[in-house]
């Protein structure tokens, strides 16, 4: 922060070169930084609540093998994205990325593509939470306010649903009244990550009393998807993909949060890559001990392929709730960081006049952070997943895997497009003090692709009875995922077309003096 002689520095200096004066409060470490998107990653939560979409849909091979090598390719849209963290330390992120490198249009899009995202993200982290917080109780036999034992399908749903509102709520008053306690929560957070995953693999290893073959493990074909096994490599084994593209979201948020974080022209970029990097390796060796517990293949087919199913069928009673608390405690943790990182980008876009109501949802309270963006993400969280009210016959919500599809490619979008901008502007392009030098070619074009691809995969059907054109078509199994994203990007573009063209000027400088942070780089001269 700015020294009691009034001098602005370093950070306030940058900050003030992209246009805008330091309003929230800088006391984020690097370190609390990468807990951040460390936390939103969070393997203990993705890859526990998206376990059974792998399982079902390619099997052991799409959880051993495809993890590895999809983090390969992830890692290559991080670092993409790193470079350009470390060129535009603001709280705007992707979208004032997008407005640098291309213009006004190109911000438009990508701030509404991003907050989907992030909103959706938020959605799916905590519904995902309550599922396994429900699954705890009924291990606790629990009876307090509801019946969480009961077997009832539609019952367990609305039991869900009811803890997810709960856990929103406890997620939007912490955001609410301290920035501080979210940063030391996120901290925190990251060494239960950590401990997490030694003790839960520890517990897959020494617990069970038989474990799978290699063989199994990392040959095994599983189609439980209802579609031709001939259709399996080319589209039964891609819808498995979700598991690892799902769990590796959020990581923006590092640049989110880089107008609270000292020194963010290194910190946000190390944050953001180190987090998937440090979760690409920690995830696998989780979910390697999970496989190798999947001994009891038809109870699991039975459970519906998740992974509280494998977890309940290998191990005692004891150890399953270890496994399960550790791993539901991590989810709320996430949960939480995610309602950080969507409640600064509603803040910074409000900021530049994008977002309806853009003056309530800009404000701050006392304790800088911003009330009613926090409000306006677990509203709208809250909204986008009530059809997960509604499961199939089996109680099955399959409006969660739609969020989750919903997240990837609301996420995915909006990190793509400033790459491809990236890309595109080549050698006129002035780096920040980390880069990738003239890597950025080859690992921006191969991340452009591998996006578009998961977009494509994303809006797939999951099962024959989520095909419209199928006699045996049900509204409970259908993927509204693509239905959601294309009427975002209709909306946007009608938005865009009535008015916003006119009206919306992207990043709106909020410096006092217009000369602090005027430039010759390219980079910082949007084309219109």
């Amino acid at each position: 922060m700015s020294d009691r002689s009034g001098t602005l520095s370093s950070d306030e200096e940058r900050l003030a070169a992209l246009g805008y004066k330091q309003e929230l409060n800088r006391g984020w470490s690097g370190f609390s930084n990468f807990a951040i998107s460390l936390t939103i990653i969070c393997i203990l939560s993705g890859c526990f609540t998206t376990y059974g979409q792998a399982w079902n849909d390619g099997g052991p091979i799409a959880i051993s093998i495809g993890w590895p090598v999809i983090s390969c390719l992830v890692l290559l849209v991080g670092l993409s994205m790193a470079e350009l963290a470390s060129k535009y330390p603001t709280a705007g992120g992707i979208y004032y990325w997008a407005y640098s490198l291309g213009g006004v249009r190109w911000a438009w899009f990508t701030g509404w593509f991003n907050l989907l995202g992030l909103v959706a993200i938020t959605a799916a982290v905590d519904y995902g939470a309550a599922s396994f917080l429900n699954s705890v109780l009924a291990l606790y036999n629990t009876h307090i306010i509801l019946n969480f034992t009961t077997a009832d399908p539609s019952t367990i749903l609305h039991n869900t649903f009811i803890l997810f509102f709960l856990i929103l709520a406890a997620h939007s008053i912490i955001n609410v009244f301290s920035s501080h306690l979210v940063a030391l929560l996120n901290r925190i957070s990251a060494w239960w990550m950590l401990g997490g995953v030694i003790v839960i693999v520890a517990v897959l290893i020494f617990g069970p009393s038989s474990h799978q073959s290699a063989s199994f493990v990392f040959t095994h074909q599983t189609n439980n998807t209802g579609f031709p096994h001939y259709m399996y490599w080319f589209f039964v084994l891609p819808l498995g993909f979700l598991l690892t593209m799902y769990t590796f979201t959020g990581y923006d948020a590092s640049a989110h949060l880089s107008e609270e974080t000292r020194d963010a022209e290194r910190a946000a970029p190390n944050g953001l890559w180190k987090a998937i990097a440090y979760s690409a390796v920690g995830g696998w060796a989780l979910l390697l001990a999970i496989t190798f517990a999947a001994t009891h293949v038809a109870a699991i087919n039975k459970g519906g392929g998740g992974a509280i199913p494998v977890i309940e069928t290998a191990l005692s009673t004891g150890l399953a709730k270890l496994v399960l608390d550790i791993s539901t405690v991590g989810q709320l943790f996430c949960g939480m960081g995610c309602v950080a990182a969507a409640s600064r980008m509603v803040f910074a876009f409000s900021r530049d006049g994008a977002v309806p109501g853009h003056t309530l949802w800009r404000r701050l309270n006392k304790h800088q952070t911003p009330t009613w963006s926090v409000l306006f993400v677990v509203t709208f969280a809250l909204i986008i997943t009530i059809p997960a009210l509604f499961g199939n016959s089996v109680g099955f919500p399959v409006a969660f895997f739609a969020v989750t599809s919903i997240t990837t490619i609301g996420l995915y979008i909006a990190y793509i497009l400033p790459v491809f901008l990236r890309w595109r502007m080549g050698s006129r392009f002035e780096p920040g003090v980390w880069n990738l030098g003239k890597h950025y070619k080859w690992i921006n074009a191969i991340a452009i692709v591998w996006v578009i691809i998961c977009v494509i995969i994303f809006c797939l059907p999951t099962s024959p009875e989520a095909v419209p054109w199928n006699p045996a078509f049900s509204w409970s199994d259908f993927n509204y995922a693509p239905l959601v994203t294309i009427a975002l990007a209709l909306g946007v573009w009608i938005g865009w077309e009535a008015g916003a063209k006119r009206s919306f000027k992207g990043p709106v400088r909020t410096v006092d003096d217009p000369d602090i942070g005027t430039s010759d780089d390219p980079a910082l001269m949007p084309v219109n």
